[in-house]
């Protein structure tokens, strides 16, 4: 596996020796510490991984793969698409697979692969299934950063298992990956793991001989800080908790083990003034990581947003569907979200201007010259201060009256005319300006409004095949309460009702 693991699978084997023979010594433990703890601690079987127990469960597809020539069942191994957020299990998973006994197993970055590397590993795979009977697993990671020509060169081999593809993305296959690799695998969803997975992922890495081997405690406030910071993500938390320990661990050598007061009143040092072991040659008790030191090591938390994938139009999702469902504190969230990671301001505003239309309507005919307003002025002013205009515009919105009868009227009307209705203009509103179009009897008979009681004419508007048509249908919500009244009386004054 040297050349899956590198030295991470080095550290891996020090670690269980390590642990076979007792408490790691300073220089044993500083000697495993070459790889990053998220790689010191990633699992060896599938018992061992944290969470997606939906897909973990007895003769699962994860499970089969994972058995490797030991599986039962008349069933192949099944390639499989493993999508997800980051930090839930993907590359883990394939590396459990990797490990299953009459398995080759091949790992390729689609990041630096290309259609070459494809084909050299599909020639290779043959080669190992007819001379050495073994199967082929291919773990490509970052599979939607394969262009279609690069993921059809999967197809062949995928299709006839000379491989069994385990690909990896954290963006929605449906939209990066091409639909005939999709049906010849199984799509497999990973979800984000919980504050208990992650709560518990790293009690386990600071106990753990493969990661912080008892060194360090951790405070019940610093553990919640790791675990809210971590949104999920596996890699993260133990990566901020790694960060976390250095900084305890700094902070300890700075002030210095303190041992009990000499005969001279005088504080004495540990063993020979040397950090790290008491007078008798004992390991020190170990050095307790607080909060301060989680706040010192992670001075923001990331946030999980791609502007090129799903977490662009999920988490604009919810900032419209937050607005148009009253809930201020929601859509000041999730604008915060997307201007935190770096969102377009101009995008947003467009967003707001379309919800101001859209959502609130004739309820509050304001909040679309807010969203306008708003939309100039983040032009105009710039980030950061855009986000005070921009977080106006979006209050104004969340708490306004809502009514959507200006848009469904528009979307009733477009259906009627794509379904053929709306026949002939009626002749007196057709155009009587031009040489020739009285004598064709354009405008005759036409009511000037202004001529009229309340400058409103008592006229035909609507082509025949659709008198009576009712397309906007005002709520009772905010300024449309009055609209609704006002308009029927219009409507009957129209129509000669």
């Amino acid at each position: 596996m040297e050349d899956l693991f590198g030295s991470g699978a080095a550290s891996d084997d020090e670690s269980e020796d390590s642990a076979a023979a007792g408490p790691l010594t300073d220089a044993g433990w500083m000697a495993s510490q070459r790889s990053p703890l998220a790689v010191r601690m990633r699992p060896r079987t599938l018992d061992d991984v944290v969470g997606q127990q939906h897909l973990l469960g007895h003769g699962s597809p994860l499970r089969q793969l994972a058995a490797g020539a030991e599986a039962s069942g008349p069933a192949g191994p099944s390639s499989v698409i493993l999508w997800g957020p980051p930090g839930t299990g993907k590359t883990t998973l394939a590396h459990v697979i990797a490990r299953g006994p009459g398995r080759k197993f091949v790992e390729l970055s689609a990041i630096t692969a290309g259609v070459k590397d494809v084909r050299r590993v599909m020639d290779e795979a043959l080669t190992a299934r007819d001379l050495y009977k073994k199967t082929t697993v291919l773990f490509l990671d970052e599979i939607h950063r394969f262009n279609k020509a690069q993921q059809d060169a999967l197809l062949p081999g995928v299709e006839n298992r000379w491989v069994v593809l385990v690909a990896a993305t954290t963006e929605n296959p449906s939209f990066s990956v091409v639909s005939p690799l999709l049906s010849r695998s199984l799509l497999l969803t990973l979800k984000p793991l919980t504050d208990d997975d992650i709560s518990g992922l790293l009690q386990r890495a600071v106990a753990d001989a493969r990661g912080l081997a008892g060194r360090v405690e951790l405070s019940e406030e610093a553990l919640e800080h790791l675990v809210r910071l971590s949104g999920g993500d596996a890699r993260r938390a133990l990566t901020a908790l790694e960060a976390a320990a250095g900084v305890a661990f700094g902070d300890a050598d700075a002030v210095g083990p303190e041992m009990p007061a000499t005969d001279d009143g005088e504080p004495g040092l540990a063993g020979d003034g040397e950090p790290g072991l008491a007078g008798d040659g004992a390991p020190d008790a170990p050095v307790l990581v607080e909060l301060r030191h989680t706040e010192r090591a992670l001075d923001a938390a990331a946030v999980r947003y791609d502007r090129a994938g799903d977490q662009h139009y999920d988490v604009a999702s919810a900032f419209i569907k937050s607005i148009r469902g009253s809930d201020v504190d929601a859509s000041l969230h999730y604008l915060a979200r997307m201007l935190e990671a770096g969102e377009d301001p101009r995008f947003v505003a467009r967003r707001i201007v379309i919800s101001a239309a859209e959502d609130i309507g004739m309820a509050d005919p304001t909040a679309l010259q807010t969203a306008v307003a708003a939309a100039q002025a983040v032009q105009l002013i710039g980030m950061p201060e855009g986000r005070i205009i921009l977080a106006e515009a979006v209050v104004h919105l969340a708490t306004a009256p809502k009514s959507n009868a200006a848009y469904m009227g528009i979307n009733k009307a477009i259906a009627d005319v794509r379904a053929g209705y709306g026949g002939s203009i009626p002749m007196h509103l057709r155009d009587a300006h031009y040489p020739g179009a009285k004598q064709l009897g354009h405008g005759k008979s036409y009511k000037y409004a202004h001529d009229e009681p309340h400058g409103v004419a008592t006229q035909q508007y609507l082509p025949d095949d659709l008198i009576g048509k009712d397309y906007y249908q005002p709520t009772a919500n905010g300024a449309e309460r009055d609209i609704a009244a006002r308009l029927e009386r219009l409507r009957r004054i129209v129509r000669g009702q």
